[in-house]
């Protein structure tokens, strides 16, 4: 009577735990889907992109987080005049070229780089920095440049809503990099060496 009654009562304890466990197992399943439900609904700010493009031999590669205007006022407002900008948000805007390239008659070796710019109403500067991996511009030391020169912006009536980058193709050893956000837009031609 007693193996009956330790047999019946292992049993129930042994039930009884296995009902809890898979109690457990459909609660953190719910909460699982719950939360995979919950950040589908957002969106991002700034989302992650890139540009590229082959000119000739010369693979080139732009890797930048891509903010709206969102009703904001870009340049001269959100982002002043005369002031160091990563181009991008988030982490520092990229520039990777596996060739040599001619850039304003400098040449720019192969290599992956940070790229800054500072906007201006007249011109602005574009920055190729040693510094590919650095926060926006907080570790930015302009003794790390190895490329800086002046382009004219280009102003247009229909606003660019999300930072844009593009890298075009003129000719077998030419291209152009783009950047257009708000009314303005800027670029430079890169010739591979």
């Amino acid at each position: 009577m007693k193996k009956i009654l330790f047999y019946t009562l292992l049993i129930s304890i042994v039930l009884s735990c296995k009902n809890q466990t898979q109690g457990a197992t459909e609660q953190e399943h719910q909460h699982t889907v719950g939360k995979a439900n919950d950040t589908s609904t957002k969106k991002t700010l700034s989302p992650h992109t890139f540009a590229m493009n082959m000119i000739g031999d010369a693979h080139i590669h732009i890797d930048y987080s891509s903010p709206s205007m969102r009703g904001r006022i870009i340049f001269g407002g959100l982002l002043p005049f005369g002031e160091v900008w990563q181009s991008g948000a988030h982490k520092a805007t990229w520039f990777e070229t596996n060739k040599d390239l001619l850039i304003d008659n400098k040449v720019l070796k192969a290599g992956k780089y940070g790229l800054f710019t500072i906007p201006s109403k007249e011109e602005w500067t574009v920055i190729f920095n040693t510094n590919c991996d650095q926060h926006g511009k907080d570790d930015y030391d302009p003794k790390e440049d190895v490329l800086r020169f002046k382009v004219k912006p280009e102003y247009t009536e229909k606003a660019v809503e999300n930072l844009t980058y593009k890298v075009a193709g003129l000719s077998e050893s030419e291209g152009k990099v783009s950047l257009s956000w708000e009314n303005v837009s800027i670029g430079f031609k890169v010739k591979v060496e």
